[in-house]
């Protein structure tokens, strides 16, 4: 039988919706894979040393990964038990923000970009003698529709942004998000690179400002709960029993 969290407080308050618990294993695997496939690409771009078009795609990737270092922080100071205050029990919600916003975001922005450039490197790969150069076509944007799905978890109510503000800015939020990708990946394939960097920036900026807006609010929210919450009935012990 599920438990269900008190919505209602004993003087008649009501009590913030938060998110669920959440099994924090899952999250830390998850830190593993966003920590080493975003660094071992990143690596990888830089040892090819094609600065002018690699350049902010390795940067996202290395954010990606710095990030994910920072989540598994916040996931591994979360604590329910003796000694718990309001930051070490939103502190796994916290670090699901981290990662979705710093570490998956950046990612999905790096991948339509990565995919051209590993596709047509002159230093990754050589080409025989007499090949023909073949354009990929639409086919190279089909990386890019990782996004949807992405869109999908956030929009639906699977995402901890969910819990923190409007469905109306989360739905603009991760409108903005799209289309600063889709600019990026334009700016990449046009070398209008001060275009790539600039919609990098703000997008970059943007999951920042949302990360700490996040986290802090869920803090307070955590917060007004607790001091809202009607009191625990004490458990009987076995003993209690007749």
């Amino acid at each position: 039988m599920s438990k269900t969290r008190p919505t209602v407080g004993e003087n008649g308050f009501v009590l913030p919706l938060l998110p669920p618990d959440r099994d924090p294993r899952l999250w830390t695997r998850l830190v593993r894979v966003m920590f080493f496939t975003p660094g071992f690409m990143a690596l990888l771009l830089i040892k090819a040393g094609e600065p002018a078009a690699f350049g902010v795609t390795i940067e996202l990737l290395l954010l990606s990964a710095a990030s994910a270092v920072v989540a598994g922080l916040f996931i591994g100071s979360q604590s329910a038990g003796a000694g718990a205050d309001n930051a070490s029990e939103v502190s796994l919600w916290s670090g699901g923000l981290v990662l979705e916003f710093l570490s998956v975001v950046p990612f999905l922005s790096a991948l339509p970009p990565l995919f051209h450039q590993l596709a047509n490197s002159n230093l990754l790969h050589t080409r025989a003698p007499g090949a023909v150069d073949l354009s990929l076509g639409f086919s190279e944007i089909i990386p890019a529709f990782a996004i949807l799905p992405f869109m999908l978890y956030q929009l639906a109510g699977f995402g901890t942004l969910h819990y923190i503000v409007s469905k109306t800015t989360n739905w603009l939020l991760n409108s903005v998000i799209v289309v600063a990708i889709v600019v990026a990946y334009i700016g990449n394939r046009t070398a209008n690179y001060p275009l790539e960097k600039l919609a990098v920036g703000l997008l970059v900026i943007l999951m920042t400002v949302t990360v700490f807006y996040g986290v802090l609010k869920l803090k307070r929210l955590q917060g007004v709960f607790e001091a809202n919450a009607p009191a625990k009935v004490p458990k009987e012990g076995k003993d209690a029993k007749v």
